[in-house]
């Protein structure tokens, strides 16, 4: 199985040279590049080439670099696909993807482009109609052309366009974060948790982070970078979890369990599927610490 850990992804806006040179020191699993909300209109070209000359430049080591271009139906959207594709990123995130047509439309862009597979869709889900339709949208992972990998919750804009409150616990949005949690998990995509925005309230963002953990989310995006260490704490696992996976790894493992689909290990009934998630689990680790 193989993982990569996407715990922590940073938002940094593309038109901020300084910004965009810390990106290549911070501990963050991933780093979006912005084109689109945190760069004035009358700044987007500028940033676009910025960011373009700097994820050419290099230089990010184990991080995975994602540039976030503007709406395709903005002045600048088809333009930032184009440069986007130019520079070879990790992944090319699309704001208010509402429908799978959309990613289809992106994906044979990227394909004309001549754009190795190796770069990859981000989706992000931050409109209503997003949420209606989060299931067929997260089936179009199946279609290789899309090349969607990676669901990024939009919790501001679904706060905007729904009027709902951005209050502790999200009661108003959970069932939406639960229903992406489900679509894009039950199509192999990986899911990342909307930003905090009071970012000097710690003890709130922390709280934030263990309830992405227990929703199922793979990590979390963020945009201060003193966010980034406790964020990566929360989504990594903890070390006795890691110990108990080994362990029921190691006893199925055994000849005489090669066949049993239910097992008994220190007194408790353990079944092959809590295997498989020990190995998921096992995976994640390894990779973090590979990172180190």
């Amino acid at each position: 199985m193989t993982i990569r850990p996407r715990r922590s992804v940073l938002y940094m806006p593309g038109s901020n040279a300084r910004a965009l040179e810390k990106a290549r020191t911070l501990p963050a699993d991933g780093v979006i590049l912005d084109l689109e909300d945190a760069v004035a209109p009358d700044a987007k070209l500028e940033a676009r080439t910025r960011v373009v000359e700097t994820v050419k430049a290099g230089g990010f080591g184990p991080r995975e670099v994602v540039i976030r271009v503007n709406g395709l139906d903005t002045p600048w959207g088809s333009d930032d696909i184009e440069a986007a594709a130019s520079a070879r990123p990790d992944a090319i995130l699309i704001p208010k993807v509402q429908d799978p047509e959309q990613l289809v439309t992106v994906g044979r862009r990227l394909e004309a482009l001549g754009v190795p597979a190796e770069t990859r869709v981000w989706a992000m889900i931050e409109t209503p109609l997003a949420i209606f339709a989060v299931k067929d949208i997260a089936a179009a992972a199946r279609d290789p052309i899309t090349r969607l990998a990676v669901f990024v919750m939009g919790t501001n804009d679904l706060a905007k366009e729904t009027r709902a409150a951005l209050i502790p616990g999200r009661a108003p949005m959970y069932p939406w974060l639960t229903l992406s949690v489900a679509a894009a998990h039950a199509y192999g995509i990986d899911v990342l948790d909307g930003v905090w925005n009071q970012f000097q309230d710690m003890e709130g963002f922390k709280a934030e982070c263990q309830q992405g953990v227990e929703l199922g989310m793979d990590g979390k995006t963020l945009i201060h970078p003193a966010q980034i260490e406790p964020c990566n704490t929360a989504f990594s696992p903890p070390e006795a979890e890691v110990t108990r996976a080994r362990t029921i790894i190691a006893a199925f493992d055994q000849p005489e369990n090669a066949g049993k689909g239910v097992i008994q290990l220190d007194g408790r009934m353990v079944e092959r599927m809590h295997a498989d998630m020990a190995r998921r689990t096992v995976s994640l680790a390894d990779a973090i610490a590979a990172r180190a």
